[in-house]
């Protein structure tokens, strides 16, 4: 079960790298390379980060950008699980896909 009520990105990017560095919405936009309205969104919740989106948070703010994709991730997957009705679905088969970590394939039993 993934985390309870986790913020929209948004809202950790508007507070902890936009509010507590004292920036502008356009200074941050600025800094990122994407427009103010992009941000914008951003910070609204009306958009999620993407990867190219990450990158460059990583760059501007650090964290890695894969740190920024798990917070839209786990953002997305708890708004899915708030939303999705799953009670007459039932499991067909057991641990049907397998992960190699060796080579970062899937293979199907």
């Amino acid at each position: 079960m993934g985390m309870y009520n986790p913020p929209h990105p948004g809202e950790i990017i508007r507070e902890y790298c936009i509010e507590s560095l004292g920036l502008k919405t356009a200074d941050a936009a600025k800094a990122l390379g994407i427009s103010p309205k992009k941000l914008s969104a951003l910070l609204s919740g009306k958009s999620g980060i993407s990867p190219e989106t990450a990158l460059r948070l990583s760059k501007v703010f650090g964290r890695s950008p894969e740190g920024w994709l798990r917070l839209q991730y786990q953002y997305d997957l708890w708004k899915a699980e708030q939303q999705t009705d799953l009670t007459a679905l039932r499991r067909i088969q057991t641990d049907c896909v397998k992960k190699d970590f060796r080579d970062q394939s899937v293979i199907l039993s």
